[in-house]
């Protein structure tokens, strides 16, 4: 007898925390029959379908999320019929609401495991494991098709407590199953907030793990130099000791191998743990931070506790530090946002520079405020998941639309971090971020290429042919910062179009074996710390030698870049002498 819990991860270098907790909180000696199996969307759904049949489980579970849930609809349906005397439970927030309507529409379905999940599936696992001994009317938070009745015949049994996170044992043993993939980890549960449009929301049972559990569950990842570890606790500093003990200990245990993923309220943020971030080394951690929207009365209309200029302080400050990646969130067809008020939240946003801007658009889950007054705000949105926004009372279709092209054309050319110089030159002489991306989208979608898929060089010549058409920036500085942008990121085989061949001395400093080019410009470009350039470079007089270091690369995987004195050099060949 065995049963099978199975994730169907967005990607591969996701790994679902779920999962493991679930495996783990089952007591031995029925742990060892507990098995896992994890496979990603961008698999065939035949190719899992077969694999799990070969797996032959005696209880088939899924975890289901928004980006999951046809898959496993499909799956779980096509396997009801090959082995129909499996039962076949799911599990997760796709799941947890409105379970009637999800038994009605997935007749593969035996049973749902309902919110926190631990405990009600250590139950379930002795009752099959033991041979069915027992009630499963029993099990707190679950529900179930009852085998003696009609399909319309639902148990649902009486919520769970829930538990205290500090008997949550820990889920990780063989840490080779996460070999380059992301490994999550909670050291809270719950939400204080309680923001309309998230289903962190409805559990205000907020708790948290007992800081030396903690601690010794980070040594373990520290120790084992996992590459990622993102913690998924839904505001992490809203308890500030509880945070800066954590901080404090990565920190002090700090081996330079391993980086810590935080989601944070910037505008909780103390001077004290403003002024111990800004000491942290450079890429310990990395902060998301959710504005959603600069729009006052839509922050009020969702129910959102947030002070924007506290918000963009704080973040300025860390950016200005240099030393963390910071990656801001916002939302597209929240309630009192329409189009021109959206593109002030984008601008006000984007004018930080931050290290990535996330533009995504509300989805419509069941179970959250937002679901409940669908009506209210004129809510039309995908029937099928992730139940995104395709119109409100304030945003039309077509204005979504035109929001799309600016997402695809922000993500290439900004949250890439390929064009990090030309994109700050831009930013120059284009004070509207918003319709800068938007005419660049449009650009694309009049000539045929959003549909295709593109080089790093071709992205630089379209980017160049738009700018160039526009007309209010040279194009040698453009052809220039563009060809700074590509050797910033690697050092090409190839060069673009518009390059000419290095000298001779130059191409000697890139022989084989030498992590390092060597480039001539006529410009000074915007340094690192130069985040908001209000004029652009003029043409220098004579060349600078910029020496590109792929050995050492920054936050952004961008290599190391330094002018050189050409006078150095009085032969034809640099020697590896004079590179270092």
């Amino acid at each position: 007898m065995n049963i099978l819990l199975t994730a169907i991860n967005a990607k591969y270098i996701h790994s679902n925390l779920a999962v493991y907790s679930l495996r783990a909180f089952v007591p031995e000696p029925f742990r060892s029959s507990v098995r896992i199996a994890e496979y990603t969307i961008n698999h065939r759904s035949e190719y899992i379908l077969q694999e799990l049949y070969k797996k032959a489980p005696d209880v088939l579970c899924f975890s289901c999320y928004i980006w999951n849930y046809s898959y496993v609809r499909e799956i779980a349906a096509e396997y009801h019929k090959l082995r129909p005397q499996t039962p076949i439970w799911v599990g997760g927030p796709e799941v947890s609401f409105e379970t009637m309507q999800m038994f009605q529409e997935n007749p593969a379905f035996f049973g749902v495991l309902i919110g926190e999940g631990e405990a009600s599936f250590a139950r379930l696992a002795e009752y099959y494991l033991s041979g069915k001994k027992g009630d499963l009317s029993a099990i707190p938070g679950i529900a179930f098709r009852q085998e003696n009745e009609t399909d319309t015949g639902i148990c649902r049994t009486a919520p769970g407590t829930p538990l205290d996170f500090s008997s949550v044992m820990f889920c990780y043993e063989n840490m080779g199953a996460f070999r380059h993939r992301i490994v999550y980890y909670e050291s809270s549960r719950g939400c204080p907030f309680g923001c309309s449009y998230c289903l962190s929301s409805v559990d205000k049972k907020l708790r948290f793990r007992d800081i030396s559990l903690v601690k010794e569950e980070i040594s373990f990842f520290l120790e084992r130099e996992i590459p990622q570890v993102k913690f998924v606790d839904r505001t992490f500093n809203c308890n500030h000791a509880h945070a800066m003990a954590i901080w404090r200990f990565l920190k002090e245990k700090d081996t330079g191998k391993t980086n810590f993923h935080f989601e944070i309220a910037a505008d909780l943020l103390t001077e004290e743990e403003l002024v111990f971030l800004e000491g942290l080394r450079p890429g310990l951690i990395q902060l998301e931070i959710g504005v959603q929207s600069t729009n006052p009365q839509t922050i009020e209309k969702i129910r959102r506790t947030m002070d924007v200029k506290k918000v963009f302080a704080a973040v300025t400050r860390l950016l200005d530090a240099g030393n963390i990646h910071i990656h801001l969130d916002l939302i597209a067809g929240l309630p009192l946002e329409g189009y021109a008020r959206f593109q002030q939240s984008f601008n006000e946003v984007y004018a930080i520079w931050p290290t990535q801007l996330q533009l995504g658009f509300l989805k419509v889950l069941k179970g959250s405020y937002m679901y409940e007054r669908r009506q209210e705000y004129g809510l039309v949105y995908r029937e099928n998941p992730p139940y995104e926004v395709l119109e409100t009372n304030w945003l039309s279709y077509d204005e979504i639309l035109k929001i799309k092209l600016v997402e695809e054309m922000l993500e290439v050319y900004y949250n890439s971090g390929q064009f990090e110089v030309t994109a700050k030159l831009i930013g120059a002489v284009y004070p509207d971020a918003f319709g800068f991306f938007l005419a660049l989208g449009q650009f694309y979608e009049k000539n045929g290429y959003l549909d295709k898929n593109h080089s790093r060089i071709r992205r630089c010549e379209l980017l160049l042919d738009f700018l160039v058409q526009d007309g209010r920036m040279p194009r040698e500085l453009l052809e220039e910062s563009l060809l700074f942008d590509l050797y910033y990121r690697e050092n090409m085989k190839s060069r673009p179009y518009w390059a000419q061949s290095p000298p001779k001395f130059l191409k000697a400093a890139g022989k084989k074996g030498r992590q390092v080019h060597i480039e001539p410009f006529h410009y000074h470009f915007p340094q690192k710390g130069e985040r908001n350039i209000t004029s652009l470079p003029e043409r220098l007089s004579r060349e600078v030698y910029v020496l590109f270091e792929y050995g050492e690369r920054d936050l952004l995987h961008q290599a190391k870049a330094s002018e050189l004195d050409i006078e150095r050099f009085s032969g034809c060949i640099i020697g590896k002498a004079d590179l270092y």
